[in-house]
This record gives C-alpha cells, structure tokens and sequence, in this order.
C-alpha cells in the first residue's frame, strides 16, 4: 500500500533543511506548502537526517536460480532495500547463468514479484561465460527485461577477439560490456595480493598487473571501435591512473570501486580468515588511498557493492579451499560515509553521484538516479548520518554472513527507503508487510 509522507525539517543532499511530501508515487512538494498540500500523511521528523535519491548497485549477485542456499532474489534483494537501495543489477554467474532471454526474463519476474526494489539482469558476454561465443546478446536487449549491461562477472573476456566483438555489437542499443579485469594466466592458483603480506604467508601472489594489463587492453579496444566500457571493482593504484588516463583521451570508460576495496587491506589476510578472501584480492594501503583519490575526483564513477553470498561450508573451511566473497549490501552506505564523507573527501551530493546518479546513468535505468525534485519518482533513501552501529552479520536479511566488517561499528543507518512512494524501509526495519507478491 503506497501512503503519503510528510518529512519535516530534512536536510535534501545534506544541504539545509526543508519539509518534503510525497504523495502517489512522487514527490508531490518541497518547502514551506508541503504540509498544506498533504492528506492524512504519515509525519516523519527528518530533523538531521539527510535524503538522497534511492541507491543503485550495478553490481549485485543474487544467486537465484541455482544457488538458493546461499541467496535468493526476494533475501538479496530485502538486503538491498535495507542498504538504501531502489535499484540493482543482478550480475550474470547464475546457475543456469543467464546468457538468453528466457533466463533474463525469469530473473526480472523474481525481482518484480518479490518487491524490495526494481531489478535489473545483467547478461552474460559469452556462452556458460566460457569465453569463446558471445551469448544472445541482443535478444536479451530485448527481451522483457532490457538487458543493458553485458558481463561475464566471475571470470573475465580474457580474448580480445571476443571483447572487441562484444563491444561492437552492444552498440547497436546503447549497451554496455561491464569487465571483470583479471588476465588469467597471471592469476592461476592465485590466493591474495602478490606483495609483502603474500610472500610471508606463502600463499600463492595474485599480481595487481594482472588487473592493470586487461583495463589497458579494454580501454584501447574501447576507443578503436567507438563503444562503451565499464570496468568492475577496480582495486589498484595503477588500475586508476589507467582510467584517468583514458579519460583524459576522450574514451568512454567508466569505473566502480567496492566498499571493501575503499577500506580493507591485504594485512587482514595474516589471520587466515576466508571472509578476507575476495576477488579482486584486498590490496595494499596505497592502493586503497589511490582508490579514494580516484573516487573523490571523479576518474572513478561509482561505487557498487559486488554482493556476493556465500554459504557457511563455502567460506568456514581452509583459506585455500574458500570461496572468493563478501556480502555488502547493507553496509555499503555506511562504508562510504566513513570513508568519504565523515572524512571531509565527499559531500553527500557526491555519495548520490556515486551511489545513485551514476549508477543509474550507466546501466540505462531511467527512472532512478533522479534530483529530489517536485515531479520525481519517489525511489528515495533517507540516512541518519549520527548513528554509530556495530555490525552482526546474523541480523542482516541478507541469507549469508560472509560480512568482512562483523563487529566492526560503522557510521550511519538507513531509516526509510522508499520504492515508487511505497515504504519498504521505515524506522530502521524491512515494511515486510507492505510488499505486494504478485500472482
């Protein structure tokens, strides 16, 4: 059920302070005659809270079909409501994965029925994202859940025959080839960030050139045949001189970074715990202070939560046997207000550019990512910036709890989010009972 919600005194991007009213689906007014226009609203003291346009990840795995036991789409995607969260791209490393339109399409009626927030698939660049044929692509563009990102997510389109096909034919409908950048013959057996830590520990190096050799390649072939280019979870210092580089030359590149890769370092691996075990590996402290530079001056466009659940046999065992992964939907705010705000490197108009804006922008989801204007749709997130909290990753309501930052108090919390004007967030808590299941 959608109701009308009057916020008083709530700070729109963390400047100022007004009243905003929404009403059947939008926001219906800003300012001193919001109040007058409202019927029977729910009344929200917004008194330092701040509003942002609802969060878009463009990089989230749901699991669901075929790995239910460690997510599904209506579990992942309650996580992402409680993160802040209107809108998600569910990565393509499926089981079967999701490389033609019949299984697109289911993945899109899961997100449609279970109602947490508007989902988006991401299909597969090749076949089995095996590599070597590119899937139906343009049957999904369009199929019912107008497929525009392509990415073998998991592995990467290590030939560059196949990459430069990929990107040509995306062309034709404004796609994007979204790149896991992992060169494969230099990471094989690879364990951790190849360095200091790596050498100590004697576990197997995972080179930061093997990261930096793919984004070179793929911005070249990107500029070659015209096409765009997203590069996931960029993590070293020499994977941002790159992009800024190639944009500095005009190429049509874009970026993301993770939380995790904004905080966490290769150090954390010296305990042997297999929730530090990710892919791209937890880097050095350069790296992370070149990512945040990267991030506060715009050569890398968003960040995205790379959400990956895992089952407990999955990840409690031996580090070698570990899956690569963290859960991050439902911290990732918080990590960035940490990281980027509290710090004074990001205003909260920059967090909805990074978190929301850009997102949106990138993956074609038109009706997210919009300024907190009179006629917009109401898919909004409101935080509470002066909240401390520690998190337990058995609370979350994501299934897994694979979470790098257990017991670790984090800034901020999400209070309400709101999708289309109907709360599926309000005081903190999932409005379970306001998500409509469809027959």
């Amino acid at each position: 059920m959608t109701r009308n919600y009057l916020l008083r005194d709530v700070s729109p991007l963390g400047e100022g302070t007004t009243d905003v009213l929404l009403a059947d689906g939008i926001i219906a007014a800003i300012g001193a005659g919001a109040e007058a226009q409202a019927k029977d609203p729910v009344i929200i003291n917004g008194s330092g809270l701040v509003l942002l346009p609802g969060l878009v990840d463009l990089h989230t795995h749901l699991r669901e079909p075929g790995r239910e036991d460690a997510e599904t789409v209506r579990s992942g995607t309650r996580a992402a409501a409680m993160g802040g969260f209107t809108a998600v791209h569910a990565m393509a490393n499926t089981t079967p994965t999701q490389d033609t339109a019949g299984v697109v399409e289911q993945v899109w009626r899961l997100g449609r029925d279970a109602g947490w927030v508007d989902v988006r698939p991401v299909g597969a660049v090749t076949v089995g994202l095996e590599g070597e044929r590119l899937a139906e692509l343009g049957a999904m563009a369009e199929s019912a859940a107008q497929v525009r990102v392509f990415s073998d997510d998991g592995k990467c389109v290590h030939d560059p025959v196949v990459m430069r096909r990929a990107l040509e034919y995306v062309k034709a409908f404004d796609g994007v080839i979204a790149q896991h950048a992992q060169e494969p013959r230099l990471t094989e057996g690879a364990q951790m960030h190849e360095g200091v830590v790596s050498a100590e520990l004697g576990l197997a190096g995972w080179p930061a050139v093997a990261e930096e050799a793919i984004i070179a390649r793929d911005v070249l072939l990107a500029e070659h045949v015209g096409s765009r280019l997203h590069v996931c979870h960029l993590s070293t210092a020499g994977s941002v001189e790159i992009i800024r580089w190639a944009k500095s030359r005009g190429i049509d590149v874009t970026a993301e970074v993770t939380p995790h890769h904004l905080v966490l370092t290769d150090e954390l691996a010296r305990g042997y715990d297999p929730v530090f075990k990710v892919n791209p590996p937890l880097r050095t402290q350069r790296d992370v202070e070149a990512v945040r530079e990267g991030l506060a001056d715009g050569t890398i466009d968003i960040v995205a939560t790379d959400h990956a659940p895992h089952t407990r046999e999955d990840k409690d065992c031996e580090w070698g046997a570990a899956a690569f992964g963290m859960t991050g939907l439902e911290t990732a705010l918080s990590v960035v207000q940490e990281t980027m705000v509290d710090t004074g490197r990001m205003t909260w108009a920059d967090v909805a550019r990074v978190l929301s804006t850009a997102p949106a922008r990138i993956g074609r989801v038109s009706d997210h990512g919009r300024p907190l204007a009179v006629g917009e749709p109401a898919n909004l997130t409101l935080v509470d910036p002066g909240i401390r909290r520690v998190v337990v990753p058995e609370e979350q309501s994501t299934q897994s709890v694979n979470s790098p930052f257990r017991g670790r108090e984090l800034s901020g919390c999400v209070i309400a989010t709101w999708l289309r004007g109907r709360a599926t967030v309000m005081d903190g808590s999932a409005c379970d009972e306001s998500v409509v299941v469809s027959s």
